[in-house]
């Protein structure tokens, strides 16, 4: 699928997105959200499937660290597989929070019912996602998850092609790659 120039004009920003392990237990809601994000317009450059040991969670979120909701949060994403992504688009940080809806699901579902978080998280920890809140806390939380990942060298290498639509998606891979033709 090759995406057109007019629809990815501007520069692409990166952000992290992760299925959280709620989503990733079930195959079919695994694949939905997938799509989900392919419908949205988002270009996939990573994406991997892992299992943090509880000291990864520890680490992730050591900013909430003394948080009533912290020892919840660490168990639950230490808990079973997860699927992180690094996604591209224009305003991707703001376009994937607004996808994803409240971080409160009964919020999300009482504002935002059209939100991934409304239609599939089940609590305020098991709401489905985590997406990065700011341009930097993306390349941080990027970093974290694809450290083999340099998101400078992409950005001046690969995103101009990327923005021109000079990419197809890989079924196998279920990427974004850069075309071979041109």
């Amino acid at each position: 699928m090759l995406l057109s120039a007019r629809r990815l004009s501007n520069v692409l920003q990166l952000t992290l997105a992760v299925l959280k392990p709620d989503a990733v237990a079930h195959p079919v809601m695994l694949e939905a959200l997938h799509q989900r994000i392919l419908d949205s317009n988002f270009v996939i450059v990573r994406s991997k499937d892992l299992v943090w040991r509880r000291r990864d969670s520890e680490s992730f979120y050591a900013e909430h660290s003394g948080r009533l909701f912290y020892q919840r949060l660490v168990e639950f994403m230490s808990s079973g597989p997860m699927r992180a992504y690094v996604l591209a688009r224009e305003d991707a940080v703001r376009h994937w929070r607004a996808l994803m809806g409240p971080t409160k699901v009964f919020r999300a579902r009482y504002t935002s019912p059209g939100t991934i978080r409304a239609q599939f998280g089940l609590t305020d920890t098991r709401n489905t996602t985590h997406g990065s809140d700011s341009v930097e806390s993306a390349q941080r939380e990027i970093r974290f998850f694809f450290p083999d990942f340099c998101a400078e060298e992409w950005m001046e290498k690969e995103e101009p092609s990327f923005r021109l639509g000079r990419i197809h998606y890989d079924l196998k891979k279920q990427i974004h790659t850069l075309s071979t033709h041109s």
